[in-house]
């Protein structure tokens, strides 16, 4: 038969460590352990743990619950963290986990991070977008396009209409335009202009072509440049009068020239008297480009050396032509226009024909000894005059018409005439039907 233990009192202290149940020993001497529901039906029905009251528990510090999606671990209650007590007193925390309670530091709430609002764009948040202005304006001249206008000037045979031909590479000079070979040399200069659009990539530009025949193929050339400068002048007071109206267009037709190139004659010797004349009285109101037409037909000291005199005589007789020194905005401008100057007046050869050159289609002009490239640089200076005025100056060209010689004829018209120009019958109708 069992020996029957009752359990004494419990030392005081802190509370009991949790482990297993006491064991119990039989007369044979074989351990045995009785069962909760052994103790309670030998004491009457009453639990156990109601008979030795309750046991003393260590109070623990209630962890902080941390936020879900915060970065810490949530706190479980100590009721709820298994194997922390035992099944008989009730869950209690060991000696060990209160010191490690102790040493372990506990996380720290991180703070909260104010949600985006949902009505912006994440992308333009932080983001000015300065440079976008660059965009929004390659948009909008895409949509209106450019208006380029240029003027050829010289004697007949010099090829202005092919050079213009193959500036653009299309068919857009006079000639070109349903030109008849029977037409006659007319007796006083006359102005055509050709106009055409021409796409490229996207970009649309109106290009007028004017060409001036009858130029120099006289014998009294005097004062042949007049009917030129009187065109030119035309287009700036054409400007003016839209600029004054009071209900004027909102984008007002450029026809002013921006750019004249002047063919001058391989002679090899110096300029005629004609060609000094012309650049004296235009160069004043229009960027004028010279260039030495035909250039295969001299050698290559010939052509050194008639681009020095040329240049030479210029300077001496004070004509400026585009681009022009007093115009250079800055040290980097200055440098880039220097080299051009010096390279001044180009010596060009112009062809619409292709040829077969080791296996390239080229444009050039066949002679009996070879075929001369237009575009090859130890041929002629073809591509640097297209570079110039197409690449990377034709909108200093228009700038420079629009800013220097049409505010110098505006502010002289203005003067001369009160501060408005004289009213014709047709502008005093559209002002009548404007009120």
């Amino acid at each position: 038969m069992e020996e029957d233990v009752t359990p004494g009192p419990r030392p005081a202290g802190p509370s009991r460590i949790p482990g297993p149940p006491p064991r119990r020993y039989s007369p044979c001497g074989t351990p045995t352990q009785r069962s909760c529901l052994w103790v309670t039906l030998q004491h009457g029905g009453t639990p156990w743990q109601r008979l030795r009251g309750p046991a003393p528990v260590t109070p623990v510090p209630p962890r902080p619950r941390h936020a879900p999606g915060s970065g810490g671990a949530e706190a479980v209650p100590a009721e709820k963290m298994p194997g922390t007590g035992d099944p008989r007193t009730g869950p209690v925390e060991s000696k060990t986990e209160a010191a490690m309670s102790e040493l372990v530091p506990e996380p720290r709430q991180k703070p909260a991070v104010p949600m985006k609002p949902m009505g912006i764009n994440a992308n333009l948040l932080g983001y000015i977008g300065i440079d976008t202005i660059i965009e929004q304006m390659r948009k909008k001249t895409m949509k209106t396009g450019f208006d380029f206008n240029i003027m050829v000037v010289g004697q007949s045979g010099l090829g202005k209409s092919t050079l213009v031909n193959t500036l653009f590479k299309s068919q857009v000079s006079r000639k070109s335009s349903g030109w008849n070979r029977e037409e006659k040399i007319p007796k006083t200069v006359e102005i055509k202009a050709i106009g055409h659009v021409i796409e490229e990539g996207g970009v649309k530009m109106k290009l007028t072509v004017i060409d001036t025949p009858g130029f120099g193929d006289q014998i009294n050339n005097e004062n042949c440049w007049e009917p030129i400068e009187k065109y030119i002048n035309e287009q700036y007071e054409k400007f003016l009068k839209e600029e004054v109206n009071i209900a004027r267009k909102k984008r007002i037709p450029d026809t002013r020239v921006h750019c004249c190139l002047y063919f001058i004659s391989p002679t090899g010797h110096s300029l005629r008297p004609l060609d000094l004349e012309f650049m004296k009285h235009l160069s004043k109101v229009v960027n004028i480009i010279p260039v030495i037409a035909k250039a295969d037909t001299m050698t290559l000291e010939e052509k050194i050396e008639f681009k020095q005199r040329v240049r030479k005589e210029l300077e001496v007789n004070g004509i400026e032509f585009y681009p022009q020194k007093e115009f250079d905005e800055d040290l980097e401008d200055k440098t880039e226009n220097d080299k051009i100057r010096e390279s001044m007046p180009f010596a060009v050869v112009g062809s619409d024909k292709e040829y077969q050159v080791n296996g390239k289609r080229v444009l050039g002009r066949k002679t009996p000894w070879g075929i001369i490239e237009v575009e090859n640089l130890t041929h002629c200076e073809f591509a640097l005059l297209r570079d110039f005025v197409i690449r990377t100056h034709l909108q200093d060209l228009k700038e420079v018409t629009h800013n220097i010689h049409y505010e110098t004829y505006r502010a002289k018209r203005l003067n001369d005439n009160g501060g408005l120009p004289p009213m014709t019958t047709e502008t005093e109708e559209n002002h009548e039907s404007n009120l």
